[in-house]
């Protein structure tokens, strides 16, 4: 999404996780998604580093102004690592049914809820790079049992999230893409 509203063109190489292509770990040993590799950067191997990077070349809604970077690692450390193990409770050990760590994730998600009591956005009420990078988790989530997170008395979360999932900014970034193979044409993102 940020590289979309930096007006960033990439070539995009869709990778189906249970079937890494060896140029995947050629461009990052930690195999992981997503990996930018640039011409005149480093490789750039978390999604917001790669938002930063985007934004920093052009910020055209001003979203680096919602840079609150201790709103975005509480997302990026516990509130992922409750997600991770309520979603997908058979990959941990110690893990029966991850009901435990959903409630520990609503409990996040009920201070996010208290922020957005008074304006539309986690950082005013414009988006910016918070709302952006906070976004994907909570919508994976919701997703995990949309029942039941529909069921919660989450009123101004729920609105906010429906207000991302409904905008053109999503719509115009979510379109389906075949796993990369070598040899593929490539498939420019943004252009």
């Amino acid at each position: 999404m940020a590289l979309w509203t930096a007006g960033i063109k990439v070539i995009l190489r869709e990778v189906k996780l249970a079937d890494k292509p060896p140029a995947l770990f050629e461009a990052s040993e930690k195999g992981t998604v997503p990996v930018l590799v640039s011409f005149d950067s480093p490789v750039l191997e978390e999604s917001i580093d790669i938002m930063r990077w985007a934004l920093a070349q052009n910020d055209p809604e001003g979203w680096l102004a919602g840079d609150d970077a201790e709103l975005i690692e509480r997302n990026d450390g516990p509130f992922k690592h409750h997600l991770d193990r309520y979603k997908y409770p058979s990959r941990y050990a110690d893990e029966a049914d991850g009901t435990d760590h959903r409630a520990e994730g609503l409990a996040i998600l009920s201070d996010l809820n208290a922020r957005l009591s008074d304006q539309a956005q986690l950082c005013g009420d414009t988006r910016t790079l918070a709302d952006i990078a906070l976004f994907p988790f909570i919508r994976q989530f919701a997703n995990t049992d949309r029942a039941w997170f529909d069921g919660q008395d989450l009123p101004h979360l729920q609105r906010w999230l429906e207000s991302h999932l409904a905008s053109d900014l999503f719509k115009s970034v979510m379109p389906k893409f075949a796993p990369w193979k070598a040899g593929d044409e490539p498939v420019i993102f943004n252009g």
